[in-house]
């Protein structure tokens, strides 16, 4: 008995090397996380519009009866990888046509309209999760994530992390030409 107790830090150093080790893996994608939202009807909310902004709130009935489907990007004003994404979605909408709604995720209302303000608007639509419980129900594991959404209301894609970098731009394009989010002809 003794010595199992003494051989017992030992079989847990090996444990957690060997998760460490896959951590580090290269071929391991953490963007990679898998959802159960895919192919999957949008969860229910209504999101009230986030105060001092004139931007409309969003609800589930807003991702339905599009003519192509829709991005929803979750995003917060103190989240450092969202201001880098930020440039990459506007242009996505002002180059490409692309449809942006907006799930502003526990942040503080003024900030998040001094955030829009500085960097530009580029979302038709912007529903304010205080309380964070949308976040939940679209499987969130951080901000920012993005997602697809058909003109039926089901989620095609999720994007972990900023879209940010050429094989980021390149991945979230090729989701973009497949899902048919973008007019014909554009994201070329």
């Amino acid at each position: 008995m003794k010595r199992l107790i003494a051989g017992l830090p030992f079989i847990a150093a090996v444990i957690f090397g060997g998760f460490f080790l896959w951590g580090l893996n290269p071929d391991r994608d953490p963007n990679e996380i898998p959802s159960v939202l895919i192919s999957q009807p949008a969860p229910a909310f209504d999101l009230d519009p986030v105060p001092g902004l004139e931007t409309p709130g969003l609800a589930r009935s807003d991702l339905v009866g599009n003519e192509r489907p829709v991005v929803v990007n979750v995003f917060a004003s103190w989240c450092v990888p969202c201001r880098a994404e930020h440039a990459v979605l506007t242009r996505f909408v002002e180059r490409d046509g692309m449809r942006l709604f907006g799930i502003n995720y526990k942040d503080k209302p003024e900030d998040a309209v001094k955030w829009l303000n500085d960097l530009g608007n580029p979302y038709e639509r912007i529903g304010s999760d205080l309380s964070g419980r949308t976040g939940i129900e679209w499987g969130l594991s951080g901000v920012p994530e993005t997602f697809i959404v058909d003109s039926d209301g089901t989620v095609l894609f999720r994007y972990v992390g900023p879209v940010v970098g050429p094989d980021a731009v390149e991945r979230f394009t090729q989701a973009l030409k497949q899902a048919g989010a973008l007019p014909n002809g554009a994201g070329s």
